[in-house]
């Protein structure tokens, strides 16, 4: 029920965003790691829900924090660039030295689990967790991101 913190953060193919504010006005589901370790974890999340076809924009958020990591932005970028196709390079929004608020937001227990968090029109968070995939957890997020978007249609 909380707003997610405002970040900035540059995508693979070199854009820079606001999060959550350049994507307001839809939901948007943030799938946010803070290990390499976790995106073992987020790639299913994104499996789960591309084949359950869930009608949301999906960004996947790498938030590195500290000081040296941000030293090293452009070399931990172009090696995540390595493993994923271009066409999804815009999807991938990685976010360095605003990372804390982040991390303060979700916390970083278990931090190679993602933390997924759903945030309706606005920016705020109605749906998260941080537990690890499951099946019936992907299922529940679809769930709400349906709900979200009747909700929304019944307002217009």
């Amino acid at each position: 029920g909380q707003f997610f913190p405002n970040v900035q953060g540059t995508s693979l193919a070199g854009e820079t965003f606001e999060i959550p504010g350049d994507f307001k006005g839809k939901p948007l589901l943030l799938l946010i790691g803070y290990k390499q370790r976790s995106q073992f974890d987020l790639d299913r999340w994104i499996l789960g829900l591309v084949q359950l076809d869930t009608p949301v924009r999906i960004i996947e958020l790498p938030t590195i924090q500290g000081m040296v990591p941000g030293l090293f932005a452009n070399q931990i970028d172009s090696g995540m660039r390595k493993g994923i196709p271009e066409e999804d390079w815009g999807s991938v929004i990685t976010v360095y030295d605003e990372a804390e608020p982040i991390v303060a937001f979700t916390g970083n227990e278990n931090g190679s689990n993602g933390r997924i968090a759903l945030l309706d029109a606005q920016g705020k968070v109605v749906w998260f967790t941080d537990r690890g995939y499951s099946a019936g957890q992907v299922k529940a997020v679809d769930t709400a991101v349906r709900q979200l978007l009747k909700e929304s249609e019944v307002k217009e």
